[in-house]
């Protein structure tokens, strides 16, 4: 398979694991009965503001693998957008580029990548790859994602896609009309399509949906004769590859006498043909003289249609329709966004790429258009759809979260599509220290649980209330299928006694119990915690294997080997992902 390679490649290939995880501060919850609110409003929906790369890092312990459907619109690199590389990578030459960039910032000028900055391609690279990596993780296995990109670096996108997502789950390349007027100041040709780049993460699991039919489809359906099977459009009788077993001549109901056109021949046979005209299958028009064409029931064609790779703007939008909505949305406000995509264009994506449940992720949200084609799906057919997005701009409150408040409520002569979100911000990093070496006592407990417990299942995070359910029924059993037993802990041991450390709940360290495998946290910001023989009585759940966290650990190793219990320090032993 051809691969690419350009400038700090090496350096970027792995650098999504060593981009630090920072967790998710919420700020509030908005939905239309209730407003802004400061609690959760648990509706699923989510607007992230931050630098993406860290973002989708944060995204992980909760969503990897559930994303059903991506989008993305990232700075296609035309050398005019002002974007700039800025992820901290350990390389020499990519230290230079920062080192421009920030000095620019530093000194309040920009430091656009222009059409002459040699590197462009390769900063444009470095800056897609560990994103990619991070989205690939979070996508579905019976998902896909789908970037929009112009020919600036369509090929590239092409190549680094290959390598990551694989060549043999690509699917198509879109091409959409983004512009209706051509530019007649273009140098050479006015170009009026982008591209909208698909590729599933498992092809063979991927299924795509139907489009609707439009109402300009289900308008060619007639029922010019009443039949009672309902309605219908006629199509050709005759077909290009000639026959001459079908090669006979028809009389019409008006006498007339007709053959197939030269060099075709009719559908079927002559046995055939006089079936279907016994079952009013057969059409010779209003004056019944015309050639025959075949009725074609609505009822008997697909709900929908299939997806073609030509998308044409009067179908899905263009940019300048993108930008009146925008204008309606908020009036008299400049918007950073030159080329906007139109709802219409994500709302196919959605419907061809999701069910009525699904998760969407966009990490380059921009105005919020993602969302807003969530919102009006949901509304049109009742779906619970969630959205994803994530916008690293300061305008990610004003603009991006602000429209998706109007969409939600209503806006010009727009009916609200109800719903809700809530706003988060990057919050603190995990871990600190020179080298990442001590947990954050500034990251709230719960918020450590649930990294720790995704390093070691890869799933998400149960709350510590169905925890406690889901232990005390794990009890219950074991009360009921071993009655005999009357201490259910892992060991029973006539010298224990209340440990000074473990005076909570015994449940309160319990991570969860996955593939027989039992998971404990044993951590106290004020304190140091000990796995020994008295914390042990604590620990309730049956399990095959234990894997138990601790500052320290007085356990024999011969006995911990015995009763199949993996000993891990803290912090020394969380998994840095």
């Amino acid at each position: 398979m051809p691969t690419l390679h350009w400038i700090g490649k090496e350096k970027v290939i792995n650098h999504h694991q060593d981009v630090p995880y920072r967790v998710l501060e919420h700020k509030y919850g908005f939905t239309a009965e209730s407003g802004r609110k400061p609690e959760d409003t648990n509706t699923g929906n989510l607007i992230l503001h931050g630098d993406n790369l860290l973002a989708l890092k944060s995204l992980l312990p909760k969503y990897e693998g559930k994303v059903k459907c991506i989008y993305i619109d990232p700075p296609y690199n035309t050398g005019n957008e002002g974007w700039a590389y800025n992820d901290n990578v350990n390389d020499p030459k990519i230290n230079k580029w920062l080192e421009t960039t920030l000095k620019a910032k530093e000194n309040g000028k920009d430091a656009p990548i222009g059409i002459d900055d040699l590197a462009r391609h390769d900063k444009w690279l470095c800056m897609m790859y560990p994103r990619l990596k991070l989205l690939h993780k979070l996508l579905a296995d019976d998902g896909a994602i789908f970037i929009s990109i112009d020919d600036n670096e369509q090929a590239n996108l092409r190549l680094i896609c290959d390598e990551i997502f694989g060549g043999g789950n690509f699917i198509n390349n879109i091409i959409w009309q983004k512009k209706y007027s051509p530019q007649n100041d273009a140098r050479y040709f006015s170009d009026m399509h982008d591209f909208v780049i698909c590729y599933s993460k498992n092809r063979p699991n991927w299924k795509r949906n139907l489009i609707s039919r439009t109402s300009e489809q289900n308008a060619r359906y007639k029922n010019l004769d009443h039949d009672p099977r309902g309605i219908w459009k006629s199509g050709d009788f005759s077909v290009k590859t000639y026959s001459k077993e079908y090669d006979y001549a028809i009389t019409t109901p008006s006498g007339r006498i007709v053959n197939p056109p030269n060099g075709r021949s009719w559908g079927t046979s002559k046995e055939r043909f006089a079936e279907m005209l016994k079952e009013n299958r057969i059409w010779f028009g209003i004056n019944g003289s015309n050639v025959p064409s075949v009725k074609k029931f609505i009822s008997d064609v697909q709900d929908g249609s299939v997806p073609v790779t030509i998308w044409l703007r009067d179908e899905v939008g263009d940019n300048q329709e993108a930008r009146q909505i925008l204008k309606s949305i908020f009036i008299n406000v400049q918007f950073p966004f030159d080329t906007p995509k139109p709802p219409r264009l994500i709302e196919k994506i959605i419907e061809i790429a999701t069910d009525k449940d699904s998760i969407i992720l966009d990490s380059f949200a921009g105005s919020g258009t993602t969302a807003h084609a969530v919102l009006n799906l949901n509304k049109q057919d009742e779906g619970n759809r969630k959205f994803i997005l994530v916008e690293m701009e300061d305008y990610a409150e004003t603009i991006t979260a602000e429209r998706v408040k109007r969409v939600i409520n209503g806006y010009s002569d727009k009916e609200g599509t109800g719903g809700g979100f809530d706003y988060y911000e990057l919050g603190k990093p995990l871990f600190v220290g020179d080298n990442n070496e001590y947990l954050n006592d500034e990251v709230e407990t719960e918020q450590i649980r649930e990294y720790v417990w995704y390093s070691e299942t890869r799933t998400a995070y149960v709350s510590q209330m169905m925890n406690d359910e889901s232990e005390m029924m794990n009890d219950e059993l074991l009360m009921m299928n071993e009655p005999n037993i009357h201490n259910s802990s892992l060991i029973s041991h006539n010298s224990i006694h209340n440990s000074s450390l473990i005076t909570h709940n015994s449940n309160k360290y319990f991570l969860g119990l996955k593939d027989d495998t039992a998971y404990y946290f044993i951590y106290e910001k004020e304190a140091q915690t000990t796995l020994d023989f008295d914390t042990l009585a604590t620990i309730t759940t049956k399990a095959g294997q234990y894997v138990i966290y601790a500052d320290n650990c007085l356990l024999p190793k011969d006995f911990m080997m015995k009763q199949n219990i993996i000993f891990k320090k803290i912090p020394r032993d969380v998994t840095r992902f």
